[in-house]
């Protein structure tokens, strides 16, 4: 059964939100849920009845949003340290944490350590598109400065990952540049296409726009551009919404139709752009897994970086990674 590492104290609004997804979590599926953090929290918000099928590690300390993320290093106490120490030593097989990403992708890459063949890790987001499916983009703030050979391990991760988690057989990769001619990009793209063509699923140069249009299932890009790019496409969406709730009520046709659409073309709009939806991103390249959430996850998210962790533990992600790396003859030591 696999264990699953809860950073319970980590998140905006406490523990509630993430011990009520882990409940949601246990409804549905088969796992074993460790919860660390302050024991006596933990218990105030979890119902009598889930206290057999919950184990809790006590964890004094909490990393704040405004810590230095270095410092997770120093704070042994603190619950995303030893909800990633159970990782470490084998007593859990995924980590989940919406508090400081920051400090879980430190402890995560330090701590548990990287795959032999990765030099970076990535930070990979499903972000939706036209086909009613998610494209994976990576990576979106893990590596700030990247080098040409961690975008192509990115470009590696992101095709395996589409293949053994996503299910997508022949997933197809484009490298973000601001043009899909080979000439076009900044020196960092140009100098990573070469390599990227090493990748069986590698298509070439993609624009933005490509990334919502379905024409690739992965997206490659450094984690500044990428960070960026994740969080304009949550701020359009957001402004989308609002723009159009504010034309909605200027006239009552407009009311009427909404009215009409709110339970189909609405809340399946809705759902393909809710963060919820996904629960967290995966950090590829680690020796294991671990998923970071947003801070301000609610439960429905918990549950769904939950069923991530679980769905990529039980694959055999890293052990591809390796093998295409190997095969390819790209690894780099």
């Amino acid at each position: 059964m696999i264990r699953v590492a809860i950073d319970a104290m980590g998140g905006d609004f406490g523990p509630e939100p993430i011990i009520e997804g882990c409940i949601q979590a246990i409804d549905e599926r088969r796992f074993q849920p460790i919860l660390v953090g302050d024991r006596e929290a933990i218990l105030s918000f979890l119902p009598q009845y889930y206290l057999e099928q919950v184990e809790i590690v006590e964890a004094g300390d909490v990393i704040d949003m405004h810590d230095q993320a270095t410092n997770a290093l120093r704070r042994k106490d603190s619950s995303i340290y030893k909800a990633v120490e159970l990782v470490r030593e084998g007593k859990a097989d995924a980590v989940v944490s919406a508090g400081h990403s920051g400090a879980t992708m430190t402890l995560a890459t330090l701590r548990i350590g990287r795959l032999p063949h990765i030099s970076k890790p990535a930070l990979a987001t499903l972000m939706p598109n036209v086909n009613n499916a998610k494209t994976l983009v990576l990576d979106v703030g893990a590596v700030v400065e990247c080098k040409p050979h961690n975008l192509y391990e990115f470009g590696v991760m992101g095709e395996v990952y589409a293949q053994e988690v996503m299910k997508i057989s022949s997933p197809r990769v484009g490298l973000l540049a601001n043009g899909e001619e080979e000439s076009k990009g900044n020196e960092l793209t140009k100098e990573a296409f070469p390599l990227m063509k090493k990748i069986p699923g590698f298509l070439g140069n993609v624009e933005g726009r490509d990334i919502f249009n379905g024409s690739v299932e992965v997206v490659v890009t450094d984690g500044f551009t990428g960070n960026i790019l994740l969080k304009t496409s949550e701020g359009v969406a957001d402004a989308i919404f609002t723009m159009m709730r504010q034309e909605i009520r200027k006239s009552l046709p407009a009311k009427i139709g909404a009215l009409l659409m709110k339970k189909k073309v609405f809340a399946r709009l809705k759902k393909q752009v809710d963060y919820a939806e996904y629960g967290g991103a995966p950090l590829l390249g680690v020796n294991g897994c671990a998923i970071v959430s947003h801070g301000s996850s609610n439960a429905k998210a918990i549950k769904n970086a939950i069923f991530q962790a679980i769905n990529y533990s039980e694959s055999n992600v890293n052990k591809k990674i390796e093998e295409l790396l190997i095969r390819n003859n790209g690894a780099q030591d």
